[in-house]
């Protein structure tokens, strides 16, 4: 029996694009018209990092190409002269690992070892 090729795949549903009318996030630069980003201001740095120390995305903070660029460098640059930490301490402890050991008693007294089985010194055969 021959084979009937398709000449048209079937049509997929159009796309729904779920964002159609929703604003983009203004950038917070360029509405109050900053010229520079300024390293030394930490507190308007630190909105642009998250609680783990890293920097935060364009898509996230709102910011444009150029004031994002601009916020890096600046978050960078105090990183560097030690005016902004690169991790933030973590102070939650993590369950797992190797577990309480607690439950298990003390550990009792450890058995002698012979000497002679586990000798590691090798004896000269003589033969030259």
């Amino acid at each position: 029996m021959p084979r009937i090729n398709n000449p048209k795949p079937p049509k997929r549903a159009p796309k729904i694009d779920t964002r159609r009318g929703a604003k983009k996030k203004p950038c917070s630069f360029c509405q109050h018209g900053v010229g520079t980003v300024d390293y030394k201001d930490l507190a308007q740095l630190r909105k642009y990092i998250s609680d783990r120390g890293k920097i935060r995305g364009r898509k996230v903070s709102g910011n444009c190409q150029q004031h994002q660029r601009d916020v890096t460098d600046a978050i960078k640059t105090a990183r560097e002269l030690a005016l902004l930490p690169y991790t933030q301490r973590t102070v939650t402890e993590r369950r797992g690992g190797r577990g309480n050991r607690d439950d298990r008693g003390p550990r009792g007294p450890r058995p002698e070892r012979d000497s002679s089985a586990g000798s590691s010194e090798v004896e000269p055969s003589g033969v030259l």
